[in-house]
């Protein structure tokens, strides 16, 4: 007997391909089906060159409640309907932060314990300002252990060890404060303050948005005379491509780019 999906997809007209985490029963945890099918859609985005933005949602008033307890309990009984195939949840986390693509992170919701990793593994993310965020954690017996690696570059090692060890729940403006999302609005503002940040992203060349991924990802941890001499050679390739030359002579022209696709 087939499911119901527990992550929907679609894709505008613009190249915005909008993801939804589905799985309200579950309050949107990480479980084994919807990492599976959160994958696939990833896979799909990646090799698709119509997809320019993935923006990260949610249905229901929680983002993601993290671990599934259920399938991580040592009682819990063997689910009957396996996935067809079983993901690490650190591919997924790890996919987001090596995309060529941009993701936005629309948190309409609640976000605890491993959602805080998935909102910190976005690009640039946006929560309700009621929404509840929380490294839940210690008070269940365990450590934000894999969560930590997105986290705790994004955070002042003081805020880190308060919120990690206290366990306790906090507003999404604490939230941005401690730099895990970049903004919180209030619910009715939210589809504006995401769609201002996609039309940015889509005015950027897919090559420049691509290197400016890699730039802010490996540059901090190098050393300075290696950084120099790899961002000398990414700038030189940037600058002999196509999109480069489509973005130059259209400024020049003071008109719109349209982005040849490699």
């Amino acid at each position: 007997m087939s499911r119901d999906p527990v992550v929907l997809s679609d894709l505008d007209e613009r190249g915005v391909l909008t993801v939804t985490l589905a799985d309200e029963e579950n309050r949107n945890a990480l479980g084994a089906h919807l990492i599976a099918e959160l994958a696939d859609i990833l896979d799909e985005a990646d090799a698709d060159p119509a997809v320019r933005v993935i923006v990260l949602t949610n249905r229901g008033h929680v983002f993601c409640a993290g671990a599934n307890l259920r399938e991580r309990s040592s009682d819990a009984a063997s689910p009957p309907d396996r996935p067809a195939r079983r993901v690490d949840p650190l591919d997924v986390f790890a996919r987001f932060r090596s995309s060529p693509k941009p993701y936005v992170g629309r948190i309409a919701g609640h976000c605890v314990a491993g959602g805080m990793g998935l909102a910190a593994a976005m690009d640039i993310s946006v929560a309700i300002d009621e929404a509840k965020f929380g490294f839940t954690e210690v008070r269940i017996g365990v450590a934000p252990a894999m969560i930590s690696v997105l986290c705790l570059p994004k955070m002042r090692r003081a805020d880190a060890k308060a919120a990690m060890l206290r366990g306790n729940r906090f507003l999404a403006p604490e939230a941005v404060e401690m730099g895990l999302i970049n903004a919180a609005v209030p619910a009715d503002q939210l589809n504006a303050e995401v769609d201002a940040i996609v039309s940015d992203l889509l005015l950027g060349g897919p090559d420049a948005i691509a290197a400016t991924k890699q730039l802010t990802e490996h540059v901090p941890n190098m050393a300075v005379d290696d950084a120099f001499e790899w961002t000398k050679q990414l700038s030189n390739e940037l600058f002999r491509g196509p999109q480069a030359q489509e973005g130059m002579k259209a400024f020049l022209e003071k008109r719109p780019p349209v982005w040849p696709v490699d």
